[in-house]
């Protein structure tokens, strides 16, 4: 039986740099557009949400 073996691979500091960055920046777009969204509009999309991935709310 032939049994392989994983190896780390090194990720280059510029890309967990840039993948960082893009989650911050995610992640502050989703906090503030939470933040100033209307409360209709956060249950709204919850709502539509919650049919598109084929949950019974009604």
């Amino acid at each position: 039986m032939n049994v392989s073996t994983l190896a780390p691979v090194a990720t280059p500091a510029t890309a967990r740099l840039g993948a960082g960055l893009f989650a911050l920046v995610l992640g502050a777009f989703f906090v503030w557009g939470a933040g100033f969204a209307s409360a209709q509009t956060l249950h709204d999309t919850a709502h539509d949400m919650r049919h598109a991935f084929g949950f019974p709310c009604h």
